[in-house]
């Protein structure tokens, strides 16, 4: 399966928003938690370790802070009160970014090094392939699908659809180094070794000074909006496939712990995991609140991440249109297929990168997911 789209402008924008609104009015209001009910069960504050900058990806996660939530930038984090759909769960939660902020390191390794550190985001690859350093275990998934995508020039290439047609003519796609969908690509011949370039640097500098004779790794809720309308010197459409329909499966941006600290955070993790689920629900059924407390927290940092309002509404239609966001085949929200998890354990030893004997009840578990929580 392939998915090819063209961005969308500040007013498609828009109309995904006003879509988004009526699908709202239609829907029932959901059930809130009960006040205080964190309170002398979890840690206060729960900490959570992200992958990367502020933004509407993490949605779910800062839908949970209340207004009053302060940004300490020294340390890269936001803290408030813990809230579901007006109502105080008795806990601060305390997000911390990723990226530059942990130097490019994993949340896996900052969970394993800083004790004040609770949850973390995971990666079904990553957690293959450092299980054996710093095991994570995948408690709820508040995305559907990984959101990287491979993008081009619809123009340049308007016959392309997929990865395969990418290899057929031979088109360079520029990634970041140690891409473990890259190794995993090349293994089951989808892409060829000599066609990857894993010089990315995250700016848009060579795709627009080749005008789009590359191609380039992305999120597929991001860089098409800021390809339309950030960067002038291209201002036009791009055109992309997810690496989840090019046999890329992942889950990615999954809630985790440590294995060793299940026992400890069992009582937490039944009353909060359904909270992160709900949260998924609320925010995407209304995301307004959160997109304008995500756009202020990145203008306090003031660390050269630039998300504007627009970005924010893009993101939030681009996870709903593009299915990034969205219940499993059994219509619950947040739960991990594990056919999904054993899908990628043979594929990274297919393409030799471990030789691992892991089973998907290692990486991921779905017994504090409430079945009854869906979109």
């Amino acid at each position: 399966m392939s998915l090819v789209a063209a961005c969308g402008s500040d007013d498609d924008a828009g109309d995904t928003a006003a879509e988004e609104e009526s699908t709202t009015e239609e829907t029932p209001a959901s059930p809130v938690a009960e006040a205080g009910v964190l309170t002398d069960i979890c840690p206060d504050p729960l900490v959570i370790q992200t992958d990367w900058h502020t933004e509407s990806e993490h949605g779910a996660l800062y839908n949970l802070l209340g207004d009053d939530y302060t940004v300490d930038k020294g340390r890269s984090a936001t803290v408030g009160p813990m809230t579901l759909d007006g109502v105080d769960l008795g806990i601060d939660f305390e997000i911390r970014e990723g990226g530059p902020a942990i130097g490019f390191s994993s949340p896996s390794s900052i969970i394993y090094s800083d004790d004040s550190v609770h949850l973390a985001y995971a990666n079904t690859d990553a957690q293959i392939l450092t299980y054996e350093d710093t095991p994570m275990l995948s408690v709820v998934a508040p995305l559907e699908k990984n959101p990287q995508m491979i993008m081009w020039d619809p123009a340049t290439y308007p016959d392309v659809e997929d990865l395969e047609d990418l290899r057929d003519l031979g088109v360079t796609i520029n990634i970041f180094a140690g891409q473990t969908y890259a190794d995993i690509f090349v293994a089951q011949g989808v892409l060829t070794e000599d066609q990857i370039d894993p010089s990315y640097d995250a700016t848009p500098s060579r795709f627009i000074a080749e005008q789009g004779a590359i191609a380039q790794q992305g999120f597929a809720s991001s860089e098409p909006y800021a390809y339309k309308n950030t960067y002038e010197e291209w201002g036009k459409d791009v055109a992309f496939t997810l690496l989840n329909d090019n046999g890329f499966p992942i889950y990615s941006q999954t809630i985790a712990i440590k294995p060793s600290m299940k026992d400890e955070m069992d009582a937490c993790l039944t009353e909060i995991v359904p909270i992160f689920q709900q949260s998924v629900v609320s925010y995407h059924g209304d995301p307004a609140r959160t997109n304008a407390m995500i756009v202020d927290i990145n203008e306090q940092y003031d660390d050269g991440w630039v998300y504007t309002a627009g970005n924010a509404e893009f993101a939030a239609g681009a996870m709903a249109q593009y299915g990034l966001v969205g219940n499993g085949p059994d219509d619950i929200v947040g739960n991990m297929d594990t056919d999904r998890i054993q899908e990628m354990i043979d594929a990274v030893a297919q393409a030799g990168l471990s030789e691992t004997t892991l089973t998907p009840a290692d990486l991921v578990t779905n017994e504090y997911i409430d079945t009854s929580i869906g979109l």
